[in-house]
């Protein structure tokens, strides 16, 4: 029988784990911080008290227009102090991040050699999240990138999950209308719920793509990668090869740049689906309007993980599609 692995990774308990933690939450203060530099596409703070009056016309007018329900696609500006707009996602953004901050100090404040609950779990998620990439990417990889994508998974999957708490969404301000009382200012918004957000991760992830890149292969592997004939060729079918993968290195450098677009709508797209659908399952039948929203929330907790895992698994694949060249050369080398 042995005891916890020995071969040198990283994360023995209560050793040289600790040292990626601050690098976690400083990746988490970073996303917020560039949360919050954004107005966005946030609501003016007087839509709400239009809304209502809005409603009750249409109402009035019998078939002129039906009332809709559900989420607003983008943010609501709730203040905006010194001139700084606040929304309601940036809300939610902050209070993810000071609970992951809270939750990492006091995991790292007095770690031992028998670690309490609090660290042992924080050590369990980030070894497995460690193990896990490693295996996708390779040693020399992740050990570059691990603080990003490990701080990408947590906060994506710590802000789904908090977006389902009771209260987001359904505390605000709002106003009496025929259907009943409607909240048309809430509170707070699921943080992925918002594009901005969601965009924000995708540029800091292509802006990072950018760094890694360069680091691990330069700008030379990077036109090698993107242009270069794959293979051995002579003759016109070198010449064939040169246009055909100058080309598709066109294409790829396309599909580079939209990489964010679709990163960041993926993800708002699910998020806002989920919340939308909760919504309406609590308002399909009202005095059924407790029950029937309860198996979904379940469903929407696995989405919720589905999700941060895909976000993680595209960015770190990403990665290793630009960093490769470097590390297929070595067991060539090495077998030569």
């Amino acid at each position: 029988m042995s005891g916890p692995s020995t071969r040198g990774r990283v994360l023995p308990r209560g050793g040289s784990g600790s040292r990626y933690l601050p690098l976690l939450l400083v990746a988490a203060i970073l996303i917020a911080v560039v949360i919050a530099g954004r107005p966005a596409e946030a609501s003016p703070p007087d839509a709400a008290p239009q809304a209502a009056p809005a409603a009750m016309q249409a109402h009035d007018g019998g078939a002129a227009q039906p009332v809709e329900h559900g989420l607003p696609q983008s943010a609501v500006e709730i203040a905006r102090p010194l001139g700084v707009p606040i929304t309601n996602s940036m809300v939610v953004t902050w209070i993810v991040a000071i609970f992951l901050i809270v939750l990492a100090r006091t995991a790292t404040r007095a770690m031992t050699e028998v670690p309490g609950p609090v660290q042992n779990f924080v050590e369990w998620v980030v070894q497995s999240l460690y193990e896990f990439l490693e295996g996708i990417i390779g040693p020399q990889l992740v050990k570059r990138t691990f603080w990003f994508f490990a701080t990408i998974f947590i906060f994506i999957l710590a802000s789904n999950w908090i977006g389902l708490l009771p209260g987001v969404g359904t505390i605000g301000w709002g106003s009496q209308t025929a259907h009943g009382f409607t909240i048309d200012q809430p509170l707070f918004r699921g943080a992925n719920a918002d594009l901005n957000m969601t965009l924000a991760m995708s540029l800091v992830f292509f802006a990072c793509w950018i760094v890694w890149a360069l680091q691990e292969v330069g700008v030379r592997g990077i036109f090698t990668e993107l242009f270069a004939p794959k293979g051995e060729s002579a003759g016109m079918m070198r010449v064939l090869m040169l246009i055909v993968f100058f080309a598709a290195g066109c294409l790829e450098i396309v599909s580079i740049l939209f990489r964010p677009v679709s990163l960041s709508f993926r993800l708002y797209g699910n998020v806002y689906a989920g919340e939308n659908m909760l919504e309406a399952m609590a308002t399909m039948v009202p005095w059924l309007g407790w029950l029937l929203p309860i198996p979904f929330y379940f469903m929407e907790l696995l989405v919720g993980l589905v999700q941060a895992m895909v976000f993680m698994l595209l960015t770190a694949v990403f990665t290793l599609l630009i960093c490769q060249h470097h590390e297929e050369t070595s067991p060539t080398q090495a077998h030569g």
